[in-house]
């Protein structure tokens, strides 16, 4: 028999990307992220938008444009993060194009 080396994963962990990078926004891109919560129930994260954005004014029409709730989290390493229910990737990457916040070239899709 062959012996092959096969590592399994333990746990997930969608920000270890943005952990090993040294700044808050990793070279201007925006990174949205989905988390399995349990379940079907899902988070979808929004980190690296620019500082000078008010975050609750986003997320204010974020909420109302995609009918979920959401809220602004303070991360000691990652700053500002949006979360925001449900899987919501496709729709706040056309969003932020749309509104002008961020180039579709800035914006980084992670998850399954």
């Amino acid at each position: 028999m062959v012996e092959l080396e096969i590592q399994i994963p333990t746990t997930f962990d969608p920000f270890a990307e943005a952990k090993d990078s040294d700044s808050t926004g990793t070279a201007g891109y925006v990174h949205i992220r989905i988390q399995q919560r349990n379940g079907k129930k899902s988070l979808t994260t929004v980190q690296g938008l620019k500082k000078e954005f008010s975050y609750e004014k986003v997320l204010k029409d974020l909420k109302k444009e995609f009918c979920c709730n959401g809220n602004v989290v303070q991360d000691k390493e990652l700053g500002k993060i949006i979360q925001l229910q449900g899987d919501q990737r496709k729709k706040v990457s056309q969003f932020l194009v749309k509104a002008g916040l961020v180039m579709k070239d800035q914006i980084k899709i992670h998850g399954f």
